[in-house]
């Protein structure tokens, strides 16, 4: 099963320089319908979110290992 960090971009100013910085704010999950073999997204959040815009990111090695 696949899955990915999901996350909202930040854009912030530095030094008169737009930067932009992603917060995580939960997962998705890849999953298999067992009898279609049908692909599926499942979207868990950390907390409830109120955004236009939401990423997905394939997770860094120490997300896996927790």
């Amino acid at each position: 099963m696949a899955h990915y960090t999901l996350a909202v971009p930040v854009r912030y100013d530095d030094n008169g320089t737009e930067q932009t910085a992603y917060r995580r704010v939960g997962a998705v999950f890849e999953n298999t319908k067992r009898d279609t073999g049908e692909t599926c997204l499942t979207v868990k959040l950390d907390f409830p979110v109120g955004v236009t815009e939401l990423l997905a990111f394939q997770p860094n090695i120490q997300d896996v290992a927790e």
